[in-house]
């Protein structure tokens, strides 16, 4: 089986674009018969090759003489057919994803950051902005599973006067997001812990102005029908969620309130049909207020929002 090169050992090679015309002709005949949307093609070679989608759509790049390839076509041959037969994720395949304004490193040590989640820093924002406590936008912040620190890049980029405290089990993960925050200039602004959740942070017990997660909630018995992409290839420890799915949600919820200063921000993704039961659970607890449950842009229950009680 053919390996992904690594990010940090690219070399680079010339084609012609009546080459990489044939060779994309291939591979998006290849998808088709395989089942996977072409616009995956097309992104692998903005990634591996720098052209924009306008070329690649009007198929203008055919014309030129010379592009240079991260890979040469044999390797991205390789490549491919790693897409096609073992349904790698095409974003493992290149290193590489986007996510908000980001372009992240990715592996299977992390989750592969998904659009709907970036409006969870949208939430975070607007949250502190109705907040009754002054100041939240400059605390302490937590991003709790941190993965490949997307939440923890997002908030240290829409709260430019604030701390963020990235925690993650993995210490493959947290490789990933230590290398996005220097790459991106936030590594002094993001400090990263290994450990279970909370449990690091003990010494802001009652400081932090908002904690952010995005947990494994995928119910375990669930987990065999996911598609061979998420299942074979994300890292488990991001996925399951448990026999319910709300596991480490439970936990959160539990344990949050004593890290939380009065008036502070809770938010979790969660899986669409799990509001009402998190929104019950949040109000069983006792310790948060103003209780939502937000749809994501698709109009799915994916957010639950509440506050610490003053």
């Amino acid at each position: 089986m053919a390996t992904t090169p690594e990010p940090s050992s690219r070399t680079f090679t010339v084609v012609s674009g009546q080459d990489l015309w044939l060779w994309r002709q291939d591979a998006r005949m290849s998808a088709r018969e395989a089942g996977i949307s072409v616009a995956e093609v097309d992104w692998l070679l903005q990634e591996v090759a720098g052209l924009d989608p306008l070329s690649l759509r009007l198929e203008s790049f055919k014309a030129r003489s010379h592009i240079e390839l991260r890979y040469p076509l044999s390797v991205l041959t390789q490549l491919w057919q790693r897409r096609l037969c073992d349904r790698l994720p095409v974003q493992y395949l290149v290193g590489i994803t986007p996510w908000r304004r980001f372009s992240l490193h990715v592996s299977p040590a992390v989750l592969i950051p998904r659009p709907e989640t970036e409006y969870i820093i949208d939430l975070a924002v607007s949250a502190t902005g109705q907040s009754q406590t002054p100041h939240l936008d400059a605390g302490d912040w937590a991003d709790l599973g941190t993965g490949s620190g997307a939440i923890a890049l997002g908030l240290a980029e829409v709260f430019p006067d604030a701390t963020i405290h990235a925690v993650d089990y993995s210490s493959d993960a947290l490789a990933i997001a230590q290398l996005n925050a220097q790459q991106l200039g936030f590594e002094s602004r993001i400090q990263f812990y290994q450990g279970s959740w909370l449990s690091p942070l003990a010494a802001l017990k009652g400081q932090l102005s908002g904690i952010v997660s995005n947990p494994p909630y995928i119910p375990r018995d669930e987990l065999q029908q996911l598609q061979p992409e998420v299942r074979d290839h994300e890292p488990l420890m991001a996925l399951d969620g448990g026999m319910d799915g709300l596991d480490c949600i439970r936990h959160l919820i539990n344990t949050s309130g004593d890290y939380l200063r009065p008036g502070g921000v809770w938010i979790v993704e969660m899986m669409a049909g799990q509001g009402d039961t998190v929104a019950q659970l949040l109000h069983q607890q006792g310790r948060y207020c103003q209780i939502q449950i937000i749809p994501d842009l698709a109009g799915i229950d994916r957010f639950a929002l509440a506050y610490r009680q003053s």
